[in-house]
């Protein structure tokens, strides 16, 4: 069986920047595959659209610009917030709100998103809503472990926003793919995700 639109496949993958010969920072084991329903847009569309028609038992090498994965940066997506928004019980959060960590938080549309705290002064809290991956090219190397029908549940679980299982986030949710977020940014419903998840 090959890879097609509601097929259930399972891969494993290492995640390299750049190239086949760049820093690894991410892995899908046999023991815990990547597993997603292919075509229902819980994955990157060029990663997608390169798996599709390949069979069980296969190796793969995906390449992807950056262009193709997480876009350039977005120097726009860089902004400078009041530091009164963070102020919990009449204190300001410096537990959480600290350079370096990544904060769930929502716009004013009600999407959510994850910020990386870049920077904290007087007045105001600097973070970056870029993607971890933005900018980078990204190379795949894995094999497909398993394409099956996938189950009218397993779709109908898809499109009620379950992202598949085992995507190596780094913790247990089923968040579609990991991709860089082995971080908090993987369980909470960000719509930046791993892979194109989209969780």
């Amino acid at each position: 069986m090959v890879i097609s639109k509601n097929k259930m496949v399972s891969l494993t993958y290492d995640l390299r920047i750049g190239s086949a010969e760049g820093e690894m920072i991410e892995q899908a084991t046999a023991e815990k595959p990547l597993t997603f329903v292919f075509g229902a847009g819980l994955m990157l569309p060029k990663f997608e659209a390169l798996l599709e028609g390949m069979e069980q038992g296969k190796a793969f090498n995906i390449s992807l610009k950056s262009a193709e994965a997480y876009g350039e940066i977005d120097e726009n997506a860089i902004v400078d917030l009041p530091k009164t928004i963070f102020i919990m019980d009449g204190k300001f959060d410096d537990e959480i709100i600290k350079v370096g960590n990544t904060v769930p938080m929502m716009s004013s549309n009600g999407q959510r998103m994850n910020g990386l705290v870049l920077e904290i002064t007087d007045e105001t809290v600097k973070m970056d809503f870029n993607h971890p991956l933005a900018g980078e090219d990204l190379f795949f190397s894995g094999d497909i472990l398993e394409v099956r029908q996938a189950t009218d549940e397993e779709i109908a679980a898809t499109v009620q926003g379950g992202c598949g299982s085992g995507c190596g986030c780094g913790d247990e949710s089923s968040c579609g793919s990991g991709c860089g977020c082995d971080d908090e940014s993987c369980s909470t419903e960000s719509s930046n995700g791993g892979c194109g998840c989209g969780c």
